[in-house]
């Protein structure tokens, strides 16, 4: 039970700090490129990883041919996750990118199904459905003012095949997460990201290096929460909870996506936040113990 519930609140942290990268693209895309956001968190992210995996390579222990997977998984999952993301962002809105998550469970569902074999409970239907009502009524405003003209139609579709990335990174990374430990299978995802990105940044943003001096307080924020948070200590915890929940437990999670995501860009965007929103949360979270607590109680029965 402790596992389980220890497992649950790393989820709540990393779907609080991937919450917080929409907002933070919106800080940085004044002076930084879709490329270059993606890119140097990672790069530094990498660097900082890089002792703690070096120890097993020293060991014997892992094989350059023991992490090509990893470049699978970042060409067809991280890369459109992490690149089409931000570049769907920059051209849409934070509120419009925390609302389209809400297909994030749908799709990651699908694949773990098929990939994984894994099925929906009527537990998980029903954890399913109190969080679609919370985020529905969190999302409510937001919604309403979805802008699928020719302004926002471009980012909006970047930002739905970013999720389905996201969701088959997820799932392709559960199915070897029993070979890697968690600091690997970040370490070996960015590497792959890393060589994937560093052409594009020197042929598309390379006058980026010139202007870091500039940057402003917002945009070295924003990088920085987006280098720690997001791709450091996130993917980190999220690996961990990986290993001792079904995916699709996990992708049920990533309701709170939405739910944090919106009073994170009122906050720091200026944007309002419901009363509805408010309650719309209170469902969410009683989504996220329903699946926790009541599902683990069946299974010990079992």
């Amino acid at each position: 039970m402790n596992n389980t519930l220890s497992s649950w609140a790393l989820l709540v942290l990393c779907n609080l700090m991937w919450a917080s990268q929409f907002t933070c693209i919106k800080l940085v895309q004044d002076q930084v490129g879709p490329y270059f956001t993606v890119w140097a968190p990672m790069l530094f992210a990498t660097i900082g990883l890089f002792p703690f995996v070096a120890k097993e390579f020293r060991k014997g222990k892992k094989k350059l041919k023991d992490i090509l997977v990893f470049g699978q998984l970042a060409l067809l999952g991280a890369f459109p996750a992490q690149v089409l993301m931000t570049w769907g962002t920059q051209f849409s809105l934070a509120s419009n990118a925390a609302v389209l998550s809400l297909s994030l469970p749908v799709v990651t569902a699908i694949f773990a199904f098929f990939l994984l074999r894994e099925r929906m409970t009527p537990l998980r239907w029903i954890s399913f459905g109190i969080a679609l009502v919370g985020v529905g009524l969190c999302s409510v405003g937001d919604i309403a003012q979805l802008d699928f003209s020719s302004r926002y139609t471009i980012g909006n579709g970047l930002i739905f095949l970013a999720i389905i990335g996201n969701a088959y990174y997820n799932t392709g990374c559960k199915r070897v997460a029993t070979s890697y430990s968690e600091i690997e299978m970040v370490f070996y995802t960015y590497i792959a990201m890393v060589i994937l990105l560093t052409p594009l940044v020197f042929i598309y943003e390379s006058h980026t290096f010139s202007i870091i001096p500039r940057f402003s307080a917002q945009t070295w924020a924003g990088m920085l929460l987006l280098t720690v948070f997001h791709n450091f200590l996130s993917m980190v915890l999220f690996f961990k909870a990986l290993k001792a929940l079904d995916a699709i437990q996990v992708a049920l999670s990533n309701y709170l996506i939405t739910f944090f995501g919106l009073p994170i860009a009122a906050i720091w965007l200026g944007e309002q936040l419901s009363t509805l929103a408010l309650i719309g949360g209170g469902l969410v979270l009683l989504s996220t113990l329903t699946i926790t607590l009541l599902e683990y109680r069946v299974n010990n029965k079992q």
